[in-house]
C-alpha cells in the first residue's frame, strides 16, 4: 500500500525531471570544469542524449536508477502498489534505452551510461570521463589539464 493518498503520489511523480535532473548536473559540472565542452539533449539523435561531443562522436546518457532499472541496484527497486504497471513502464524505458544506444552505434556514435549510484565518487568517476572522452584539446595543447 502506498504511503500516501493519490493526489500527493501524483505531484510528487509531477516533479520528477527528464533534464537537468541533480545527476546530470554533477555530471555536467565535473565534465565542464574538466575543459571539455559540449551541446545539450540534441534531439536529432536516437535518444536525445544528456551530453553531447560532436567532434568527439562520443554521447553520455547520465541515467536515473530508478527509472531506468538499474540491474543490481538498491535504488532500482520496483514500487509495492501496481507493481504491474511499474514493471511494464520501466520495461518499456530500458527496452528503448537499448534502441537508442544501438541506433547511435549505427550511426557511429560511442555511448558512455553514467548511473546515478555511480556518481557518488567524484574522483573515479572524472578517471572514467577522461577515459572515454580522451584529452581536452587545451590539454593536448599543453594548456590545461582536466582537475582530479
Amino acid at each position: 500500500m502506498d504511503t500516501v493518498d493519490q493526489a500527493t503520489r501524483s505531484r510528487i511523480m509531477a516533479r520528477v525531471r527528464s533534464k537537468n535532473s541533480s545527476p546530470e548536473m554533477v555530471v555536467r559540472r565535473l565534465v565542464h570544469s574538466a575543459g571539455y565542452r559540449f551541446r545539450l539533449h540534441r534531439r536529432d539523435l536516437p535518444g536525445t542524449p544528456d551530453l553531447v561531443f560532436p567532434g568527439r562522436n562520443k554521447v553520455i546518457f547520465v541515467h536515473g536508477c530508478f527509472w531506468h532499472r538499474h540491474e543490481g541496484c538498491a535504488l532500482a527497486r520496483i514500487p509495492k502498489t501496481r507493481v504491474d504497471f511499474w514493471t511494464a513502464k520501466l520495461d518499456a524505458n530500458r527496452e528503448r534505452d537499448e534502441r537508442s544506444i544501438s541506433a547511435l552505434r549505427a550511426l557511429g556514435w560511442e555511448v558512455l551510461v553514467l548511473w546515478e549510484c555511480e556518481l557518488v565518487d567524484g574522483t573515479s568517476l572524472l578517471r572514467r570521463l577522461v577515459a572515454f572522452l580522451g584529452p581536452t584539446t587545451a590539454s593536448a595543447a599543453g594548456r590545461r589539464t582536466p582537475r582530479s
